[in-house]
């Protein structure tokens, strides 16, 4: 089989169905996002499934999560760290919060999330540190200020996921002007060199096209 975005959809479509199957209220916070017009910028099904995953895996019980959009994922976070667990979640848009907050507690875990609106650089300041898991995946011009916060409010031990990092291969690209590019270097460049950090990163290809994510340990 050629190596296509459509075979690489299908093969996502194949692996969710197998591993994930059918999960009403995911399926239905997806809806909500598509009805209020938000982006499809949300992390594919099995990528949720991983980010679930690494939260068990690792354990984690105080979950920071910087980008919300329609809560897709963080339904996915909250149901990893369990009734005792909390996850607090930072989106700037109001409106995206608001479609996010309805999914979230339809969804049965609305007692686990905090939601906390405004610019992620304006609202981290004002978080009590402690996190066990960070996920970013927000406005990639600020991945940078968004790990440096990663680190100043996790724990040796705190993992850090890092989305969207592929760029469709144009991280390759020392002249790019695009910002997005720019600021995922910045930030792949500042994990590889910023001593509070031991990470790696993964391409993908699948539903989210050639894309990526860098996973990173706070030491």
């Amino acid at each position: 089989m050629d190596s296509t975005p459509v075979a690489w959809s299908n093969a996502d479509a194949y692996l969710a169905d197998l591993l994930i199957g059918h999960d009403p209220h995911l399926e239905a916070a997806l809806s909500a996002q598509r009805d209020a017009g938000l982006p499809e910028i949300e992390v594919a099904a099995v990528g949720g499934k991983l980010l679930n995953l690494l939260a068990r895996i690792s354990g984690a019980r105080r979950v920071l999560e910087i980008g919300t959009l329609g809560g897709y994922s963080t339904i996915w976070l909250a149901r990893a760290v369990g009734p005792d667990g909390r996850v607090i979640t930072v989106e700037a848009e109001a409106d995206n919060a608001a479609v996010a907050r309805a999914s979230i507690d339809a969804a049965g875990v609305g007692d686990r999330v905090d939601i906390r609106i405004g610019r992620g650089a304006d609202v981290l300041p004002s978080l009590v540190g402690g996190f066990d898991l960070v996920f970013i995946d927000a406005d990639k011009e600020s991945n940078t200020v968004y790990l440096d916060w990663a680190a100043k409010l996790g724990h040796p031990g705190t993992v850090i996921v890092l989305d969207n990092i592929g760029r469709e291969g144009e991280i390759v690209r020392e002249d790019s002007t695009d910002s997005k590019v720019v600021g995922t270097r910045d930030a792949l460049r500042m994990l590889s060199e910023d001593a509070r950090f031991d990470a790696t990163a993964l391409q993908t290809v699948g539903a989210k096209g050639w894309d990526g994510f860098a996973l990173a340990v706070v030491v």
